[in-house]
């Protein structure tokens, strides 16, 4: 069983049992989060697709972390004018472990 699940913009497959870095969520570390946007939801044959959320389904998923991914480096430039700018970004990522799939 597996299910699409919509969070902070992006789209995840998800398994049960399975770990998965997410965007940043406000949750502390060991507690259980409520992901309720659920787009798909696959047992076997049967597959349930909502339009655009699939009403009564979600997934529960465990808070293991909080962590930054590794830096991404810009550099602008403008030739023959003496233009360079850097800058660096890294961003935030919670790690968390699906518990259960529930399909409405």
């Amino acid at each position: 069983m597996y299910a699409v699940i919509k969070t902070g913009g992006k789209q995840y497959r998800v398994q049960s049992g399975e770990k998965l870095k997410i965007e940043l969520l406000t949750a502390e570390v060991g507690a259980e989060v409520n992901l309720d946007q659920v787009l798909m939801v696959a047992d076997g044959e049967a597959i349930s697709v909502g339009r655009p959320m699939l009403a009564g389904a979600n997934v529960t998923a465990t808070v293991l972390a909080h962590g930054r991914h590794a830096k991404v480096k810009i550099f602008k430039m403008r030739r023959r004018k003496h233009y360079q700018k850097h800058q660096g970004h890294r961003q935030g990522f919670t790690e968390v472990q699906i518990n259960t799939i529930t399909a409405g």
